[in-house]
């Protein structure tokens, strides 16, 4: 096995440049590549276009990329959370392009699989299909949509190995696998990280043959975008 480990994450992003296309893993703030996405930021690389399901909030996640105004480009599904970003979309400062979550997650999951294109009825006779091929299959319309084409991806997962073999906790596995697969360089971050072997082969969610590589993160928040409790009885 090919030991895909680096020494931290500045080893690991070194060659993200400017304009590059990213694919962010996480939903919400749940399972986001926190240590990544603050190298980015202290790297001052700008003109990005991120792939994510949201863009964060104000001052965590891919929000903090947006204080910077280093994402020229958004591509997500749920944006509701993020002041910053609501006011540049509505100044004109940043390009926005909102996605059905099932044609977002599909598009990347297309990306991985090495499929150009995917047909999905989500979005049919609305804005989204402006300017879209429409075909017909059995009495139905259906969009064509394009596979992703990302640079990057960059995932955060709970245990990964040496090899590149990653394990995600609950809703930290909505995005990360599939983006995990996508990108043409795909970068992880993890919680823990072990030796090759460690792992239990059939709790593995991605295999490392989509790494390239992988390195264990720190001082992870975790934070929670609406924290709801139950009322006293």
């Amino acid at each position: 096995m090919i030991n895909k480990t680096v020494k931290n994450v500045t080893e690991a992003c070194a060659d993200i440049q400017d304009g590059a296309t990213i694919m962010l893993g996480g939903f919400g703030l749940c399972g986001i590549p926190e240590n990544s996405i603050a190298e980015l930021v202290k790297k001052g690389v700008k003109n990005l276009i991120c792939i994510s399901n949201n863009a964060g909030v104000d001052d965590f996640g891919l929000g903090l990329l947006l204080q910077k105004k280093q994402i020229k480009k958004m591509i997500s599904s749920y944006v509701g959370e993020n002041a910053e970003f609501e006011r540049q979309l509505l100044s004109g400062e940043l390009e926005v392009e909102l996605i059905p979550q099932g044609t977002l997650a599909t598009r990347c999951m297309a990306a991985g699989y090495g499929m150009p294109a995917i047909f999905t009825p989500a979005g049919v006779g609305t804005e989204v299909a402006e300017g879209k091929e429409v075909r017909n299959f059995n009495g139905k319309d259906y969009l064509l949509e394009y596979a992703f084409d990302a640079d990057f991806a960059i995932v955060k997962a709970w245990k990964g190995d040496t090899a590149g073999n990653l394990i995600y906790r609950s809703t930290a596995r909505n995005f990360n696998p599939m983006m995990a697969m996508a990108g043409k360089i795909t970068i992880a971050e993890v919680e823990e990280l072990v030796e090759a072997g460690e792992l239990d082969p059939d709790q593995i969610h991605t295999p490392g043959i989509y790494v390239h590589r992988i390195f264990q993160g720190e001082n992870y928040e975790k934070r929670i975008e609406q924290r709801t409790v139950r009322s006293k009885i």
